[in-house]
């Protein structure tokens, strides 16, 4: 593998891990989850937390349910490009896009249709953080 290939295998894996670890943010710092998407989407931090006590309760549980998926789903693509990025790069940039537009493009849609935009501008940062190795992936087949 090239020292470039090897620089952008290493891009996907950190992002990965970067998925992984905002999974486990949300899972294990429930106050930090709600101040930073009441800051995020109400424009308080403490928003969250003045929602009726069930309302708050469901919250954690939905942040938690979410978190823990955004963690498998960041472990199951990093090995994916672990293993087998340096045999079949090409297809495992188009796994990972695919993986990664079969979920920003709906969540980002449904943020926007809803008014909750801040949500989209948060899926954009996943985007940029995958962005460039996907892209150079391409690049480099061409």
């Amino acid at each position: 593998m090239s020292e470039k290939s090897r620089f952008w295998w290493r891009w996907l894996q950190a992002a990965c891990l970067v998925v992984q670890g905002f999974g486990a943010f949300m899972v294990l710092s429930p106050s930090g989850t709600n101040a930073l998407f009441g800051f995020l989407v109400l424009g308080d931090a403490g928003a969250i937390g003045q929602f009726h006590e069930r309302a708050v309760d469901y919250v954690g549980l939905l942040h938690a349910i979410l978190g823990s998926v955004l963690v498998g789903w960041g472990v199951a693509l990093f090995l994916v490009v672990r293993q087998f990025y340096m045999q079949h790069p090409e297809q495992v940039c188009r796994l990972v896009l695919l993986s990664l537009l079969f979920w920003v493009v709906p969540d980002t849609a449904y943020s926007l249709w809803s008014g909750f935009w801040q949500n989209a501008v948060l899926n954009a940062s996943f985007i940029a953080l995958f962005a460039p190795p996907l892209i150079a992936c391409r690049v480099q087949r061409d």
